[in-house]
Order: C-alpha cells, then sequence, then structure tokens
C-alpha cells in the first residue's frame, strides 16, 4: 500500500473525513436498531387473562427484532473496520456509504415482513436481498480501496483488504442463493442463512504472538 494517502487525488475528490461520516453512520444505525425496538408491541387494555397470548403473539416480532439486531451489529462493526483503513474518501465511497445508510435505515420494513410474514416466499426473500444489497455495498466500499490505494491508510495492506473482500463475498453468496431457496421453502431459506455464523471460521484472524516462533524461556539463577 502507498504511504501517500493522498497521492493522485484531486482536492476536489477529498469531501470528507472518514471520522465524520463515521459519525454520521453510528447515528444511522443507532436510531435503525431504535426502530427496530419498536415495532414490538402489544394491545393495550387486555385483560389479565389474555396478555400471555399476547406475549406469545409477539414472539415472532421478537425473533425478527433480535436477527435485525444482529444484523446491524455486524454491520456497524465491519463498516467501523472499514474506516480504520480509509485515509480520504472520495465521491465513489461516498456514494456507497450513503447507500448502505440507507440500506440499513430502511431495514426496520423487512423486519417488520419477516415477523408478520416470515411463512411467505416474498418477505423471506425481500429480507435476504436487503441484507444482500447492504453486505454488496460494503464489498464494493473494499473493492474501490483495493483499486484507488491512494484512499487507504499506510498501515492497510493488500492482504488485509481481500480477506475482508473475501468474507463479504462468501457472505453475499449466502444470503444471496437463499433469494432462490425462499421460492423452494422461506423456512429452508432461513435455515441457510446460518451459514453466515459458520464463515467466521473460514476468516479468522491469527494473532499475531501466534504467527511468531516460540522462543524458548531463558532463566538464570542468581549465585548463592
Amino acid at each position: 500500500m502507498s504511504n501517500r494517502p493522498f497521492s493522485g487525488l484531486r482536492h476536489r475528490d477529498t469531501l470528507v473525513g472518514p471520522e465524520r461520516l463515521s459519525m454520521l453512520g453510528d447515528a444511522v444505525f443507532a436510531i435503525a436498531i431504535t426502530l427496530l425496538a419498536l415495532e414490538i408491541t402489544v394491545p393495550e387494555g387486555l385483560p389479565d387473562a389474555e396478555v400471555a397470548h399476547a406475549v406469545r403473539e409477539s414472539v415472532p416480532a421478537i425473533g425478527a427484532y433480535l436477527l435485525s439486531f444482529a444484523v446491524i451489529g455486524v454491520l456497524w462493526r465491519v463498516q467501523h473496520g472499514l474506516f480504520r483503513l480509509v485515509a480520504t474518501v472520495d465521491r465513489w465511497l461516498l456514494y456507497c456509504y450513503f447507500a448502505l445508510l440507507a440500506v440499513v435505515a430502511a431495514l426496520p420494513y423487512p423486519t417488520r415482513l419477516i415477523s408478520e410474514y416470515g411463512g411467505t416466499t416474498t418477505a423471506t426473500a425481500f429480507y435476504a436481498g436487503a441484507i444482500t444489497l447492504a453486505i454488496s455495498l460494503n464489498c464494493g466500499m473494499y473493492l474501490r480501496l483495493l483499486a484507488a490505494p491512494a484512499l487507504a491508510a499506510p498501515h492497510a495492506t493488500v492482504e488485509e483488504l481481500k480477506g475482508s473482500l473475501g468474507h463479504g463475498i462468501v457472505l453475499v453468496l449466502v444470503f444471496g442463493t437463499s433469494i432462490p431457496w425462499a421460492f423452494y421453502s422461506p423456512d429452508l431459506a432461513k435455515y441457510w442463512w446460518l451459514l453466515a455464523a459458520l464463515t467466521r471460521l473460514l476468516f479468522r484472524k491469527q494473532p499475531a504472538d501466534a504467527q511468531r516462533p516460540a522462543k524458548e524461556a531463558v532463566t538464570t539463577e542468581e549465585p548463592a
């Protein structure tokens, strides 16, 4: 990677610093998570005997909330990892990131679909499509950093960018391929999403200390 993060960039291409953009993203992610929680409701004025039934009826909404909370949490962590590798933001990175924020802000809608109509092909495919789009936009930003090394921070390496991009592509394949599965069986498509958790095993980073050869400890005894 180049040690000159601003080399090859015109001044008009530098729109906003990554720190300020990340702060905007934090606000959007926080609002999206808050809107998810607002979807969990129960009717007012229920008799005591019907409260337990109302809670049981809320279980799908709670499950959809937890699923989308986890998805948004992962997307938030990924975007912070991305901005750690960004020295400056050009128009392409800005457009991709705004598109990502638009998808994240709209996630309460597919979440409500999956909670109320989770057994349907439409709701399942729509939800999977939204997640696929969000991850694809993340991949697009990593591709931009690889295509324009001048945008990356001095400490960013090609191997690190390619590793993050590879993980994102695998996740796109997991959620993207679940869409045709949804037309066969919506429940099977949801179980297919569990493969996303297994991808962490494929792209787990080895600790730096484990990469170094072990050194034998040398002990000395003080003379009596």
